[in-house]
């Protein structure tokens, strides 16, 4: 594959270096200027290398030079490890030399307040404006394991090298990337390239991400966030990630709120910054870890058996037990554990008479009798159902050496036979045993639960997205005015956007409320209208349930006198008769701007679910009708609008089509929106008319 991103061409040269010269080098191999050169001479680097140190003359038996410049030849990596004092002229001179990347270790920048913090600005837009790659500073630097690349004065590979492997690791944490190299070389993951971003002067987070994208000697990405400060740019890469093909798995902490910007609206309190990284994740089908264990299982799991092509799995065992608890498991994480036909279940049955037949296929001890009924029975279930996966619990036949040889054969000649099926089995291994199945691409688990539940994790990848993550401009952007609009104001925004809104008029009397509840012809509502009281029921501005004009009327002025007494401030300007919809389910829409993604649109069920359960999905922006969709059915109450207890199912096109609507209005006011937030919006069968918006706020921004 070749680089296409002029990002990641300029990275190549930091990550993959023909010569590295190391500032601030040491003779002693164990203090951070002699660490690198240490590690470049006994770990193999074939390139030019480069002690610079003015103060001496030879460097661990290599000539010293007195600066960058003085080297003479092409320098591709500068690793500078001196004092703070010191980086701005180490940089000058590694301009001046014509440096492409530079390592920054150097500590006491943005970490220790706001004129460290403005220091390394300057660092960052220096080595912009000069076209130099800078990862750091206060970082370990990076490890290219492929080329013998170790710009890094980190003691772990000095304990022990990781192998050379296809996973790249990426991780904003030097001592957290350092646990995780040691644990990768625990467990006998290889990697390709390790790389700690530090206080990211220049080189984000994502820009690692991305060049991981497109290398071609990577094919699974790990990675420990803390933040990002450029949702767009993560997004993107996250993008060229899933385009290529290749699984990421993150371990993202911090779960903070976005309390203080919910004062008129409830997405931005649901739509938590954490809530919304993993809504981000879930576009890109980023599998994000729950622990450490986790982190490496659907690293190596991924990068030996790949992604299943669907979600359907064929479970044999030879214990009922367990296969009853593999079935569980997988009901539990929504794999399809499809029943075999009668026909295939006849010829099992031929075999063994007591068998368990269906699937999970329950073979018992027979196969101690007839080994040949392991590989048969997984051939009789591959070619009836033709199943995406296949797991096999064995219990503890994999300890005996009298075994060892019909398991190696067995799945030799099922991945011979059905090469795109992700095989795993279930049993108690050798790690060098292990090793030799995961050679031809079968997944091993001591637990089949562990099992199951990676094979779902793998199962919900999705690769192959478009790189495009921005939508095209807005042909007709539209510009808001700071400050909350008026219902009837936002009511009809919606409405030109395309989302169906309650029938409804403004009435500035109460004799106007009693004409346009008689014209209406139904139940209504009235409720105050004023931009200065967002909610309106809190303040008994809100009338139910309202027939004829004498209900109206007097409507009109009891709210209008709730309102003024509560809010005397407030200005009023009338009132909205709407149509009282009876029946259908509540549920709420909007869109809240994330200080790092942007618009974020948010759907979830009315009432308690939303108050209290906060059962709501997420997307940033843009979205696809197919993510509307997505959103609507990862609900927990989804079978509430499934048509739950005989209940007409609602119409979830209509949904679908309103989120999507939303979404452009967000799109087209751009940076003029603060939120909009449609509350509730009531989803109704298709034969009642579909979904519609009964209330609506928007908020635009200011400044």
């Amino acid at each position: 594959m070749d680089f296409f991103s002029p990002q990641a061409e300029s990275l190549s040269a930091l990550f993959a270096p023909r010569s590295i010269a190391v500032v601030g080098a040491s003779s002693n191999p164990q203090k951070i200027g002699g660490i690198p050169v240490d590690y470049q001479r006994r770990f193999g680097f074939d390139g030019a290398l480069y002690p610079v140190n003015p103060n001496a003359d030879r460097i661990q038996e290599l000539q010293a030079w007195p600066s960058l410049r003085a080297i003479g030849q092409p320098v591709d990596l500068a690793v500078l490890a001196v004092p703070a004092a010191l980086v701005d002229g180490a940089l000058d001179d590694a301009i001046a030399a014509k440096v492409k990347g530079v390592v920054l270790f150097s500590s006491g920048f943005a970490e220790t307040g706001a004129e460290g913090t403005a220091a390394q600005a300057r660092l960052g837009d220096k080595a912009r404006a000069a076209g130099v790659r800078l990862i750091g500073p206060n970082c370990l630097g990076f490890m290219n394991i492929a080329r013998n690349v170790y710009a890094t004065f980190s003691p772990a590979p000095g304990v022990g090298r990781v192998a050379a492997g296809r996973i790249g690791l990426v991780s904003q944490s030097g001592a957290f990337g350092a646990y995780a190299y040691s644990m990768a070389r625990a467990r006998g993951v290889g990697l390709s390239l390790w790389a700690t971003t530090g206080n990211e002067a220049d080189v984000q987070f994502a820009d690692c991400l991305a060049w991981l994208a497109q290398d071609p000697a990577t094919d699974v990405i790990m990675g420990y966030m803390e933040g990002c400060r450029d949702g767009p740019r993560l997004r993107a890469a996250l993008a060229l990630a899933q385009a290529n093909g290749k699984p990421v798995v993150m371990v993202k902490v911090g779960s903070t709120a976005l309390g203080a910007q919910a004062a008129a609206s409830h997405t931005a309190a649901l739509a938590g910054d954490d809530a919304v990284y993993d809504a981000v994740f879930r576009q890109y089908g980023v599998l994000r870890a729950r622990n450490l264990t986790e982190f490496f299982d659907l690293a190596h799991s991924a990068a030996v058996a790949g992604r299943p092509r669907d979600r359907s799995i064929g479970l044999f065992t030879l214990s009922g037990g367990v296969g009853a608890l593999m079935a569980d498991e997988a009901s539990a994480q929504g794999l399809d554990v499809q029943p075999l036909s009668d026909a295939a279940q006849d010829t099992l049955r031929s075999w063994v008479p007591f068998a368990a037949p269906r699937n999970p296929v329950d073979i018992t001890g027979q196969v101690t009798n007839d080994m040949s009924l392991l590989e048969r029975s997984a051939r009789v279930m591959l070619d009836d159902r033709g199943f995406a996966s296949w797991m096999g619990f064995l219990a503890a036949a994999g300890a005996s050496d009298a075994f060892w040889p019909v398991l190696r054969e067995l799945v030799g000649s099922l991945r011979a036979a059905y090469p795109d099926t992700l095989l795993a089995i279930s049993t108690l291994l050798a790690p060098e045993r292990r090793a030799e199945l995961e050679a031809m691409r079968c997944l091993v688990f001591a637990d089949p639960s562990d099992g199951i539940r990676t094979i779902a994790a793998l199962a919900g990848l999705k690769t192959g997205a478009p790189l495009s993550t921005a939508s095209a401009p807005a042909s007709n952007p539209l510009k808001l005015a700071p400050g909350t609009m008026s219902e009837p104001d936002a009511l009809a925004l919606l409405a030109e956007a395309g989302v169906p809104v309650v029938e409804h008029c403004v009435v500035r009397s109460a004799d106007e409320a009693a004409a346009a509840a008689e014209a209406i012809g139904d139940a209504v509502v009235v409720k105050i209208v004023s931009a200065d009281i967002p909610h309106k029921s809190d303040v008994g501005g809100v009338a139910l349930g309202l027939r004829g004009a004498a209900q109206a009327r007097a409507a009109f002025e009891r709210t209008r006198d709730h309102a003024l007494t509560a809010r005397p401030d407030a200005r009023l300007d009338g009132a909205l008769v709407a149509r009282m919809l009876g029946g259908g389910v509540e549920c709420i829409a909007g869109v809240h701007r994330d200080p790092v993604f942007g618009p974020v649109l948010m759907f979830g069920l009315g009432g308690i679910h939303v108050e209290t359960l906060r059962d709501v999905s997420l997307r940033a922006l843009p979205i696809t009708r197919d993510d509307a969709l997505a959103m609507v059915r990862e609900l927990r109450a989804f079978a509430i609008l499934d048509g739950a207890r005989g209940r007409a199912p609602v119409d979830l096109d209509s949904i679908a089509d309103a989120l999507c609507a939303l979404a452009g209005f967000a799109l087209r006011a751009g940076d003029s929106l603060d939120s909009a937030e449609i509350n509730p919006l009531i989803a109704r069968p298709l034969a009642d008319g579909g979904c519609v918006a009964v209330d609506a706020l928007v908020v635009g921004r200011a400044g």
